[in-house]
């Protein structure tokens, strides 16, 4: 079993209840499509991302994507790589300008088992066409003072408060990992 289905399995087992009809469909399109994580895949292709969190839990590092022109988590294109921690923690790596040693992964019981998983549509770019985003992605934390520098000057990062995370988006699926860490932090990890 390939690190993907094995996240996939991580995953269900960790958030058995957490929309079973999106985790049906990824899981399917990783079992029948052996280049899945490969950007060519112009049906679609999987994606990291990163919800990062500072360790007292209380705020996120969101970045404005001027493509989206939405405030979301960091995150990217897999470009082959079937470990989509690495990739999580590479796209924030270089998004946010901070080293990889600064992120680590939350435990939620298994290790690296991912922290939520999202299918969703992309927009036609230049020689891109339409396509669909399976992004698995995890919780990191990092050191909210550490000190930023965005991959390019139209990107913002910012550190918010997870209480105030929809004054700057109505993302549901950014508003869900809100919602789940509301959830750890009242309970703790499992």
């Amino acid at each position: 079993m390939r690190p993907l289905e094995q996240d996939l399995e991580r995953y269900q087992a960790r958030w058995p209840e957490d929309r079973p009809k999106q985790w049906q469909r990824y899981r399917d399109f990783v079992e029948s499509t052996a280049d899945c994580c490969q950007r060519t895949h112009l049906a679609g292709h999987c994606t990291g991302s990163a919800f990062i969190v500072c360790p007292d839990f209380r705020r996120t590092l969101l970045l404005y994507h001027p493509f989206l022109q939405r405030w979301l988590q960091p995150g990217g294109h897999a470009d082959g790589d079937p470990d989509l921690l690495q990739v999580a923690t590479r796209e924030a790596s270089e998004e946010t300008g901070l080293p990889l040693a600064a992120f680590q992964a939350v435990s939620l019981g298994a290790d690296r088992t991912p922290f939520d998983l999202d299918i969703h549509a992309i927009p036609a770019r230049k020689q891109e066409p339409a396509h669909w985003h399976y992004d698995l992605r995890f919780l990191l934390t990092t050191d909210p003072a550490a000190e930023l520098h965005p991959e390019s000057e139209e990107m913002l990062v910012e550190w918010v408060p997870l209480e105030r995370v929809s004054e700057r988006t109505d993302e549901r699926s950014v508003l869900r990992m809100m919602e789940k860490v509301f959830a750890i932090r009242s309970i703790g990890p499992k």
